[in-house]
């Protein structure tokens, strides 16, 4: 699933929106439904204003009624920052797949990502 996914999101990613840096993102998370919901990053003038592909794919999944726990999977086309890594835990993403400047796939469960976090109450 991990290939898969990232392959995906490295598609998702020519529709993203960012001029200023011209560092296109693109995200995919699957629910344990199997359902997909993409995502790109979204960048601003006002610099801090922009959205991140992962925090918008998951966005667009809490929409359509998924929250933490119901995501399955998500493929990103570069290692998540910081603070995506807190949104990944948060929602419990057992596989969080990313391409590495090597080329090769990356796949850790989220709370690897962020270690030493605070406690989530539950789903």
């Amino acid at each position: 699933m991990s290939e898969e996914l990232v392959q995906r999101a490295e598609a998702v990613a020519a529709r993203a929106y960012a001029p200023y840096s011209n560092y296109e993102v693109g995200a995919v998370v699957r629910t344990v439904d199997g359902r997909d919901f993409e995502g790109v990053n979204v960048e601003n003038a006002a610099y801090p204003l922009g959205v991140c592909a992962e925090k918008s794919a998951l966005v667009a999944a809490v929409a359509a009624g998924y929250g933490p726990g119901r995501v399955a999977a998500i493929g990103i086309t570069a290692s998540p920052c910081g603070g995506c890594r807190q949104w990944l835990h948060e929602f419990r993403i057992p596989e969080v797949s990313f391409r590495r400047d090597d080329g090769t796939i990356a796949t850790y469960e989220a709370s690897a990502l962020l270690p030493d976090t605070w406690n989530l109450p539950d789903p």
